[in-house]
């Protein structure tokens, strides 16, 4: 098991920071978010053919760098870090999924696109207490409630029901322009992560990989939480440098803030979460690459603990810089929404919880 960086991962990490620094400070995070537009297109064209980053776990015989997903993990944890708008996280889970479905002509016909960022994909699959979009006739009807830039995405790739009840999911490829595919931008919490709610009346859809494709499912999800892992790693390693830098800088009573006792501790605590934290996503992207059989209960307990994990260290952070800390003009709330967003994009925590439970043979 390898928990460290190593010296290629490192380079990118630094390459990907050094771009988002001169190219998506905050103040243009901030000129996105609260604009109609969920990205910068250009951005997102520099981050794909410059960076290579919507293309890094694609195969190269699809046009991608083949990389694995501790690669991808090195970029997400930056772009998590600077609070990037970007389909990056959507493209990759379409990727995951489409990889893990095993079907060959469809990689063939749609990675190469997404590889090369003119392709923006996302993927939806239902979770505990969602509507599930359902197989009938041919074509896909019902509705994806909470889609990540799912109002701009050129491909969406659906996990739906195969019949009705308890029919086994099945894989689709949805175009964003499809007849009969509706698309509704939902109002969030977190500006800089885009959603929408998707309702499929009758859209024609072309099946990837098996006609049960649970499996398949089943393991986009758990890449999907590796990813989101990375990201929340980063904005929680930016949240406490952020601060300590802060307490360094802040004097109250005639003394540095940071050398009262009740904040070193608050701080120390902070560290010691980033630290369990790391250990964690790293463990479960290297696992994503190198123990498949180690996957499931990985990617469960990345998102177990990451969620809550992220957004202690975040609502810590606004709480320490006080009062300017809740402005609209500090970043503190920024980090703050993205964490509470985050910690429910995959789910609740208690249904990370029950799938951890529940693969560690925990439950009857």
């Amino acid at each position: 098991m390898r928990l460290i960086p190593t010296e290629e991962q490192r380079d990118l990490a630094a390459a990907v920071r050094a771009f988002l620094a001169d190219h998506a400070p905050m103040a243009e995070v901030r000129r996105v978010a609260e604009s109609d537009a969920a990205y910068d297109a250009r951005l997102w064209e520099r981050l794909s053919g410059e960076l290579g980053l919507a293309g890094l776990i694609v195969p190269e015989e699809y046009g991608g760098s083949g990389a694995g997903h501790a690669d991808l993990a090195a970029a997400l944890e930056e772009l998590g870090a600077a609070l990037t708008p970007s389909p990056l996280l959507a493209t990759v889970l379409a990727t995951g999924a489409l990889l893990a479905s095993g079907d060959g002509a469809a990689a063939k016909d749609l990675l190469p696109g997404i590889a090369s960022g003119a392709t923006v994909a996302t993927f939806t699959a239902p979770a505990p207490g969602d509507p599930c979009a359902r197989l009938r006739g041919g074509a896909l009807h019902g509705t994806a409630p909470r889609v990540l830039n799912g109002a701009d995405a050129g491909l969406v790739v659906v996990a739906a029901a195969t019949g009705e009840g308890d029919a086994p999911l099945g894989l689709f490829a949805v175009e964003g322009d499809a007849a009969g595919l509706t698309r509704t931008p939902l109002d969030v919490l977190d500006l800089t992560r885009p959603q929408a709610r998707l309702d499929f009346d009758g859209v024609p859809a072309r099946r990837i990989g098996p006609e049960d494709a649970g499996e398949a499912v089943a393991r986009a999800l758990d890449l999907a939480a590796v990813a989101l892992a990375a990201e929340q790693l980063g904005g929680m390693r930016r949240c406490l440098d952020a601060i300590v830098e802060y307490a360094k800088l802040r004097v109250q009573f005639g003394r540095y803030v940071g050398s009262f006792q009740g904040v070193k501790h608050r701080l120390a605590d902070m560290h010691c979460v980033l630290e369990q934290a790391e250990a964690v996503a790293r463990h479960a992207a290297w696992a994503a690459d190198e123990a498949p059989g180690e996957l499931p209960v990985a990617a469960a307990f990345a998102q177990s603990y990451l969620g809550r994990a992220y957004f202690r260290v975040a609502r810590d952070h606004l709480l320490l810089h006080g009062g300017i800390g809740f402005t609209w003009e500090h970043d503190a709330h920024l980090y703050y929404k993205r964490a509470k967003g985050d910690e429910l994009l995959l789910g609740a925590p208690r249904h990370h919880r029950a799938r951890l439970a529940e693969r560690l043979g925990l439950l009857a």
